[in-house]
């Protein structure tokens, strides 16, 4: 059936990586491949897996003190090609994109840091830009992409690969992508709420 989708590569950067090493072991037997940057790459090798590093992909390094990592068209190419678009799927051979099947992000603390009471700088550091563009990247191609928006959601991919394996159907990527507008909404409501108090 056409909307069920296999997921092959899996894009992996997130702030908080507990609840991370089951997930990475099911996808692991599951035949995903990795793809990560900084910290979660770290993890992930640690833990004993291959991991492609972004800046492989990019041929660019993580610049501006970590501002600028994920954000560059081989890796929004390769999750926002749509699969079944004969010119998306012609720039990404054009390109060399790879596809990306499944966005697992976790953002940076903005509430938390706020709370904490630190300083306006580091509050503004705890604004994620290159983790909530991935997160409204999957969710716009959720008809090809499964995207996990928060450590919240570990749990539900995890039951999902139990249950189906690498495999999703149309209605768990449609399922995702609601969760991710929710949590980027909320992140921007949070954001906003700041800077307008």
């Amino acid at each position: 059936m056409a909307s069920t989708k296999q997921i092959k590569t899996a894009l992996i950067s997130v702030f908080h990586k507990d609840g991370l090493d089951a997930l990475l072991e099911k996808l692991n037997k599951e035949g995903v491949k990795f793809l990560s940057t900084g910290g979660t790459q770290q993890f992930i090798e640690s833990l004993g897996y291959e991991c492609q590093k972004v800046e492989d992909v990019t041929t660019y390094p993580s610049i501006l003190g970590g501002r600028v990592k994920t954000l560059h068209p081989k890796i929004f190419g390769g999750i926002l090609a749509r699969r079944n678009f004969e010119g998306d799927q012609k720039q990404m051979r054009e390109y060399d994109i790879p596809e990306i099947d499944l966005v697992i992000v976790d953002l940076y603390p903005f509430e938390q840091t706020v709370a904490s009471g630190a300083s306006e700088q580091e509050i503004i550091e705890k604004i994620d830009i290159g983790g909530i563009s991935l997160i409204r990247a999957g969710a716009k191609n959720f008809n090809d992409v499964v995207i996990v928006p928060s450590k919240a959601e570990y749990p539900v991919l995890l039951q999902l690969l139990n249950t189906k394996g690498a495999m999703t159907d149309f209605e768990d990527r449609k399922m995702f992508a609601e969760r991710a507008f929710g949590v980027s909404s909320q992140y921007d409501t949070a954001i906003h709420n700041w800077f307008a108090r």
